[in-house]
């Protein structure tokens, strides 16, 4: 999922950051490490909107880009927040279900709040699943690791299975590179394409079956 969200931020023009809230409940555990394996060379900033930890770097940022917008799944605390780094509580939260841990929805609609001090949070509900739009250089920017190792593959045309001198290979074998990256972008890389074509196709049905619309 992140892996998505990060292509969908790049694709968009934003500059993506990645923010670990929660961190006096949830122990770090190596989260950051493994997050920092997904999002390459992408700021990670692990926050506690109870004690404060990491509030001052979020502030730095909305200084430093003018916007902030969070996005993330219900009950991940981007409301709390907005709350902490606002001062006040313009956000209405809600605690995690019982049982299962997950969130409830209290933002219904994208919010734009002010940050004091100059700035804009944009505080968006919470989604359960993301999907892939249009095909940009989001994907590239977001696997550029895997990328770069297709450049030196001995075949141009490398599917990156059993090919002799497959670069991907030889550094998912020597343990540089996690197998679950190379599944991730073919995934990824499958879901665009069926996008295009889906596209495509809309565009035909809408050449050959015009609309017209009366003039008044």
């Amino acid at each position: 999922r992140l892996e998505r969200e990060l292509v969908l931020a790049f694709d968009s023009g934003a500059q993506p950051v990645v923010i670990l809230t929660k961190s006096d409940a949830v122990p770090d555990g190596g989260a950051v490490e493994a997050v920092a394996h997904v999002a390459l060379e992408v700021p990670v900033l692990v926050v506690s909107s109870r004690t404060g930890e990491g509030i001052d770097a979020v502030r730095a940022l909305i200084v430093d880009h003018g916007t902030l917008a969070l996005l993330g799944a219900s009950g991940v605390g981007k409301s709390t927040l907005v709350n902490r780094l606002v001062g006040h509580n313009v956000q209405r939260t809600a605690a995690v279900r019982e049982g299962d841990d997950r969130g409830r929805h209290t933002t219904s609609a994208a919010e734009l709040v002010a940050v004091p001090g100059g700035g804009w949070l944009i505080d968006t509900p919470g989604l359960r699943a993301v999907s892939l739009w249009s095909s940009g250089h989001g994907i590239e920017r977001a696997f550029a690791d895997v990328f770069d190792l297709m450049d030196r593959c001995r075949f141009r045309n490398c599917k990156h299975g059993d090919e002799p001198d497959c670069a991907v290979l030889a550094a998912i074998t020597a343990g540089s590179l996690r197998p679950e990256r190379l599944v991730s972008l073919k995934r990824l890389v499958a879901e665009e394409a069926a996008i295009e074509q889906e596209q495509r196709e809309r565009t035909k049905d809408a050449d050959r079956h015009p609309r017209h619309h009366r003039i008044p």
